[in-house]
C-alpha cells in the first residue's frame, strides 16, 4: 500500500488550519500502521525443521533396549536418548531383584518382620498395579513368585528340575495375599518370612513406558522404544500411518509366515518360551512360572497383547500365558481396549487364537 505524503499542505491559501493538518497526519499514520500489519500477515510463516531418523541401543535391565526416534538434528536426538536411558537405569536401581541394594530387594528383606515400608512413587505404582491385577486374575499374575523364580533360575543353570521339597518350602512364601499395601501412606508390608518379589512380568513394560514419556517431555513425539519383548510407540514416522511391528514367529516347522502390525500411540508385548526355557527329557518348561503350582509352563506358546501402555500389555501377557488361550482370551475380552493373540503348539498341532480387536491392527497391503 503506497501513501503519498506530498499531498499534505500546511496552512495553505485554501484555508486549511493547523489542526486540520494535524488530523490528516494522524490518519496517514494510522493507514501506514495498518499497511505494515497486513504486510506482516501476508509473509510466509517459518517452516519446521525436517525430522531425521536416529537409532540407539544399550543393554539395560539385563536385555538390549532399542530407541528409534525422529529429531531435527543429532544433538537433540542424543540428548533425548540419554535422558530416556537414564530413566531406565533409574528404574532398574529401584526394581531389580538381582541388586541386593535396590529398593525392591530391601523391601523383600523386610519380609516377616512386621514392618510397613514406605515406597517411592515408582515402586508404589508398579506394586499397586500388580496387586490389582493379581486380585482380578485370582493369582494368575503374582509378583510374590520370587522364591519360585530363584529355584527355576538354578534349574536352568543345572539343567535339572527343582527339588520338590524346595518347591514346597518356597510355596509357603508365595501368595499375593501375603503383601499388604496401604494406599494412604504408600507403604507395603510383606507378612510371611522369606518372601521375594519379582517384577519380571511388569517392570520392563513400565520402564519402556516411562522412557517414552521422557522423550515426549523433551519434544520427541515420534519414537519407538523396545526392551525385552515390550514395545511402545508414539506418533508414527513422518509420512507413515503407523509404526511397522513384526509379530515374532513360533519356532515350529509348520508356523505361518511372519506378519506385521501397524501401531501408533500404543504398546505391544510378547511373552513365551521362545528364548528362555528349560528342556528336560524332551519336555519344555518356560521361564514363566505358574504362581499356583510353582512349575514353569509347559504350553509351547507365544502370547501377544496390544494395549494403550506397556505396563498393561507386559503384565497381561503373563495372565494369558498362565490361564491358557481359552480362559485367557475370555479374560482379555472383559478388559476394555485390549487386543490379544495366542499361537501355541500342543504336540504336533499348531493353534492360533485372536480377539476380533487384534485383527484390526494388521498392516494393510498398501502400507508395506
Amino acid at each position: 500500500m503506497a501513501l503519498k505524503l506530498s499531498t499534505l499542505k500546511f496552512a495553505s491559501s485554501r484555508g486549511n488550519t493547523f489542526s486540520e493538518a494535524r488530523q490528516l497526519v494522524r490518519r496517514l499514520v494510522v493507514l501506514l500502521c495498518v499497511s505494515l500489519i497486513f504486510a506482516g500477515c501476508s509473509s510466509t510463516p517459518p517452516q519446521p525443521a525436517p525430522l531425521n531418523r536416529y537409532e540407539f541401543q544399550r543393554p539395560e535391565m539385563g536385555v538390549p533396549f532399542r530407541l528409534v526416534l525422529y529429531a531435527p538434528d543429532e544433538s537433540n536426538a542424543k540428548a533425548a536418548a540419554e535422558a530416556a536411558f537414564h530413566r531406565i537405569q533409574q528404574l532398574n536401581d529401584i526394581m531389580s531383584d538381582y541388586d541386593p541394594d535396590s529398593e525392591l530387594s530391601r523391601l523383600s528383606q523386610s519380609s516377616g518382620q512386621g514392618k510397613e515400608v514406605p515406597l517411592s512413587p515408582d515402586l508404589w505404582y508398579v506394586l499397586a498395579r500388580s496387586q490389582a491385577l493379581a486380585e482380578r486374575s485370582q493369582g494368575a499374575f503374582d509378583v510374590t513368585v520370587g522364591p519360585y523364580v530363584i529355584l527355576w533360575r538354578r534349574a536352568r543353570r543345572q539343567h535339572q528340575l527343582p527339588d520338590p521339597a524346595r518347591l514346597a518350602e518356597a510355596r509357603k512364601a508365595v501368595g499375593y495375599q501375603h503383601m499388604r499395601l496401604d494406599p494412604k501412606r504408600h507403604t507395603a508390608q510383606l507378612i510371611v518370612p522369606n518372601m521375594r518379589l519379582d517384577l519380571g512380568g511388569i517392570g520392563k513394560g513400565y520402564a519402556v513406558g516411562e522412557a517414552l514419556k521422557t522423550l515426549r517431555t523433551l519434544g520427541i513425539t515420534r519414537a519407538l522404544i523396545e526392551g525385552g519383548g515390550d514395545v511402545a510407540v508414539s506418533e508414527p514416522p513422518p509420512g507413515k500411518a503407523g509404526w511397522r511391528v513384526e509379530l515374532p514367529p513360533l519356532d515350529a516347522t509348520n508356523a505361518p509366515p511372519a506378519r506385521f502390525l501397524s501401531l501408533r500411540n500404543a504398546a505391544i508385548s510378547t511373552s513365551g518360551d521362545l528364548y528362555q526355557r528349560l528342556e528336560i527329557e524332551g519336555k519344555r518348561y518356560s521361564h514363566i512360572v505358574d504362581p499356583h503350582t510353582g512349575i514353569g509352563l509347559t504350553d509351547h506358546s507365544i502370547v501377544t497383547i496390544i494395549a494403550a501402555d506397556p505396563t498393561t500389555s507386559d503384565s497381561l501377557t503373563k495372565v494369558v500365558s498362565v490361564l491358557g488361550p481359552k480362559r485367557g482370551l475370555k479374560f482379555i475380552q472383559k478388559t476394555p481396549g485390549i487386543a490379544a493373540r495366542v499361537m501355541r503348539q500342543p504336540g504336533d498341532k499348531l493353534e492360533v487364537y485372536e480377539t476380533p480387536r487384534f485383527r484390526s491392527y494388521y498392516e494393510s497391503p498398501a502400507a508395506k
